[in-house]
């Protein structure tokens, strides 16, 4: 049979920044392709919410309020997951934040704030997933990245330093823990339509900039970022590794 399968049916899956956004969409898409996810947030009543669509869909959900940027934290969800004997079998490093100072204007707090949410956090979650990866004979991760990691955006230089470092870090564990059977990849989106990006594509000058250098002159939907997120997850890319799959509506292949 040639057609590889896209069904999640049977795994099981962590998605940090889950109450929200991209997180709750992917964690739902999952849901929707058969794994159980188990889904990490700072807010408990986003989760609540998360939790009883995936349920509705006839999947378990597995409930985590935890802050990704407390190594503490993270410890407590793997010690979880053991003493629960809940096998891993994809991770989605989602969890994310920005804070759009100007290179000149950025403090201390601003990039510790940034660099622990984006980048440590995911390599955190990695390494603790990769272990258990490893032990188990393979898996999946995916950390969602952005454009901004690849080309230059008034997104602020601190978010598109964590960003660039994330394709960096994907690469460099895909070459690691590939003879692991463990494919590590990142997704790398452009503008979607998220309670994070709502006030910014609200102003209509801004908007017009994005659409003026995306070739389909739209920004994304969430549901054009759930089916790249299932085929990393899914038998469909194992051989897929240390890529980063830009969902850009070609956004990053023009020129001048």
């Amino acid at each position: 049979m040639y057609l590889p399968s896209f069904s999640l049916k049977g795994k099981t899956a962590l998605v940090t920044g889950a109450g929200r956004g991209i997180g709750h969409a992917i964690a739902i898409g999952y849901a929707e392709a058969g794994a159980d996810v188990v889904i990490v947030s700072r807010t408990q009543s986003d989760l609540e919410k998360t939790a009883e669509i995936i349920e509705s869909k006839g999947s378990k959900a597995y409930i985590f309020e935890a802050d990704v940027t407390n190594k503490d934290h993270i410890e407590k969800i793997f010690e979880t997951l053991d003493s629960k004997k809940i096998r891993l079998d994809i991770l989605v490093n989602n969890a994310g934040m920005n804070i759009r100072s100007k290179a000149m204007d950025v403090s201390d707090e601003e990039w510790n704030t940034i660099m622990n949410t984006n980048l440590r956090s995911a390599f955190w979650f990695s390494q603790k997933a990769g272990k258990r990866m490893k032990e188990a004979g393979g898996g999946k991760i995916i950390t969602i990245s952005s454009v901004a990691g690849h080309v230059a955006l008034r997104t602020g230089v601190v978010y598109a330093s964590t960003k660039a470092a994330i394709i960096q870090m994907t690469k460099n564990l895909a070459l690691e823990w590939g003879e692991y059977g463990i494919n590590v990849n990142s997704i790398g989106p452009w503008y979607f339509k998220t309670p994070l990006t709502e006030k910014l594509l609200a102003n209509e000058e801004y908007l017009n900039d994005i659409l003026a250098v995306t070739p389909q002159k739209r920004v994304g939907e969430l549901p054009d970022l759930v089916g790249p997120a299932v085929f990393l997850a899914s038998e469909a890319s194992n051989y897929v590794n240390g890529q980063t799959l830009f969902v850009d509506g070609g956004m990053t292949i023009q020129g001048f």
